[in-house]
């Protein structure tokens, strides 16, 4: 099945809306928008062609991506603020035969292409075809869309997405967190991350509907959004909620009666920041997840109920997912040993576009290795210690940064902290703290305040030989902060 027609099955013809707030779009114009687009993507391109999608999340994105899906075609949705070195790179990799766009990511990248659809094209007579092809025989395993993340040599990976995969983890996420058509989430999270994705399509699966805020820095506006729309949920990645928190009082103060729950990907959240959220909103689920792309989006996830008993842990693979942490001979590690978070299941991606050697070296025998170092309690419940790449040694002793950043986070005053190895002539590698405080908040204060804290909770080797402290956090748009520019 298409994964588009898995995503309409129940809705196509709902005429309440989907997308809600300042752009309105029942589910039944979307489907129609979509297949008459569709249509002509399939008549003029045929399948299995890319066409690359740059828009920030709006109507356009929504009617595009799903029109590229259904007509079996691959999309590749790129940041609207993609560096023009990127793109091209991309571009000349993917080979696109038609690239979505608005006119200011045209504008600024200052970029002709032979072929482009913009917002106010897109709804051009010449587009709406009605083409009869069949789909019921349309093999699932086919790429879906193309989801372009950073490499670790900065050299984007382009990770492929079945229709397979995308049916399995949409499946496994509404059945974790029990979504029905009542559901509204609030969506900062853009379409070109496997997170913000992962909403858009559970949403259109169970009738619920969706409000877009492309603004997250202005924060008044989030909390008007969710009373003003009575959101049901809310995603967000850590730095959401360290600003949510920390930046002003606001949030905690403010009661949101229709908000049932939050979820929380996207890396690790210190657990003193999930405390004071419950502590400010125990009427609110708060759910920890835990997912890569090269996984579609979603690989296990923390019962709220099990949050006190299990806290720090990212719990255990969702429905459909097997999980298990080995060492480096393969074996299953056992409890408080560490080794590498590996995962299997139908969300398990394609592999890395034009990258044999890449995909050789993370999927092996139909399992994933994330790259993600960890441990298991006698329960099974998994805890993340580090990335294989973030170890930091300092005179020879493997030191994990979340260790350290966990405890300068305990810190009212502090809104985030990263932890980094820098050149050192006598230990190899020294830790240098990239710590952000609250404007009201006196640096050479803080600093004597931060040291005297590790130096009470840390062994000596792991309290931070340099520190350097912000009083502004710089996150990319999909809210994951931007190392090197607190």
């Amino acid at each position: 099945m298409n994964a588009f027609d898995y995503f309409f099955e129940k809705t196509s013809d709902l005429e309440k809306p989907f997308l809600v707030g300042k752009e309105t779009l029942s589910f039944k114009d979307l489907y129609t928008s979509s297949l008459l687009l569709a249509s002509w993507l399939r008549k003029e391109f045929g399948i299995n062609r890319n066409i690359l999608l740059l828009s920030i999340n709006n109507q356009f994105f929504l009617i595009a991506y799903f029109a590229i899906i259904k007509s079996g075609n691959v999309c590749i949705p790129l940041d609207p603020n993609i560096e023009k070195g990127n793109l091209e790179y991309i571009s000349g990799l993917t080979k696109p035969v038609l690239i979505f766009m608005t006119r200011d990511v045209e504008r600024k990248l200052g970029l002709k292409f032979e072929r482009c659809i913009f917002p106010d094209t897109i709804s051009n007579p010449e587009f709406k075809v009605q083409f009869s092809y069949d789909d019921r025989n349309f093999n699932r395993e086919a790429c879906a869309e193309i989801i372009f993340t950073s490499g670790s040599t900065g050299i984007p990976k382009g990770v492929m997405i079945s229709h397979k995969n995308l049916k399995a983890n949409t499946e496994s996420i509404i059945t974790y967190l029990r979504l029905t058509d009542d559901d509204r989430m609030l969506v900062v999270l853009p379409f070109y991350y496997c997170y913000g994705l992962s909403l858009l399509h559970t949403h259109l699966r169970v009738g619920g509907s969706i409000v877009f805020n492309n603004a997250f820095i202005f924060l008044g506006g989030i909390l008007n959004n969710l009373l003003e729309y009575k959101c049901t949920g809310f995603a967000g990645v850590p730095s959401h909620y360290q600003i949510l928190l920390r930046k002003s009082d606001n949030f905690k103060k403010t009661k949101f009666p229709d908000l049932r729950y939050v979820t929380q990907a996207g890396g690790k959240l210190a657990p003193i920041f999930i405390d004071e959220f419950r502590e400010s909103h125990p009427e609110i689920r708060f759910i920890v997840m835990y997912g890569q792309t090269e996984a579609t989006a979603r690989l296990s996830w923390l019962p709220p109920e099990l949050y006190e008993a299990k806290k720090g842990s990212m719990g255990k693979g969702i429905p459909g997912v097997e999980l298990r942490v080995v060492n480096e001979k393969g074996r299953n590690i056992k409890p408080g040993e560490t080794g590498e978070v590996i995962a299997h299941g139908d969300n398990i991606m394609l592999g890395y576009f034009a990258d044999e050697e890449g995909t050789k070296n993370v999927i092996r025998n139909g399992w994933l290795y994330t790259g993600d170092l960890g441990t298991v309690d006698d329960d099974g419940y998994i805890y993340l210690t580090a990335r294989k790449k973030e170890i930091i040694k300092v005179g020879g002793k493997r030191i994990s940064p979340k260790e350290i950043e966990a405890v300068i986070l305990e810190l009212p005053e502090v809104i985030d902290c990263t932890i980094e190895g820098v050149e050192d002539e006598l230990l190899g590698e020294a830790l240098k703290a990239i710590i952000v405080i609250r404007p009201e908040n006196g640096k050479e204060v803080m600093v004597d305040r931060i040291k005297q804290h590790c130096a009470a909770k840390l062994a000596l080797f792991k309290v931070p030989q340099v520190f350097d402290l912000k009083e502004q956090l710089v996150i990319s748009p999909t809210g994951k902060k931007i190392k090197g520019k607190l």
